[in-house]
């Protein structure tokens, strides 16, 4: 993705890739030590912070995460244990969309353009039929390639960046 582009892309692995399998294992780690999720513990200690969120809904945030790596990087989290997408009812997936409006909008107003960005989604993987899954959380990860300015940028690609 050496241009500016707007595509989509949906992968279906038969393995985990490297970020979701380190993810995976931290997740259950977390779960396994202190019997809760840690991304929806995360999600309660940033609401109860204030400090990072970027946009809160009624049913979702979006925060710059304290790990960020990249400027602008953010992290969009439902306040509830949700493991996967399909798992949304019409009332959140509704406010997902107003949350995902307001943040990006967020972004184009930054700098007063339009704010390009790589986004994916991370989800319980759908193991073997009857696999404890309850460690992990959606969430949406967005990366944009603006670093100080409209002008200045470093453009990623998603797989690598996401999976």
């Amino acid at each position: 993705c050496s241009q500016p582009h707007p595509p989509g892309q949906i992968w279906a692995n038969s393995f985990l890739p490297n970020e979701i399998e380190r993810k995976e294992h931290n997740l259950k780690a977390y779960y396994q030590e202190k019997g809760s999720n840690l991304l929806v513990d995360y999600v309660q200690a940033e609401l109860k912070d204030g400090s990072r969120i970027v946009v809160e809904t009624e049913h979702w945030v979006a925060v710059v995460p304290y790990w960020a790596a990249w400027p602008f990087e953010t992290m969009l989290l439902p306040k509830t244990h949700i493991r996967r997408m399909c798992e949304l009812n019409d009332e959140q997936r509704d406010d997902l969309a107003m949350a995902i409006k307001k943040f990006t909008s967020r972004y184009d107003n930054l700098f007063q353009c339009s704010f390009p960005y790589s986004m994916g989604w991370h989800y319980a993987p759908f193991f073997e039929e009857g696999t404890d899954v309850d460690h992990w959380q959606l969430h949406a990860l967005f990366y944009p390639p603006l670093l100080r300015s409209s002008t200045i940028r470093k453009f990623m690609v998603g797989y690598e960046m996401l999976a």
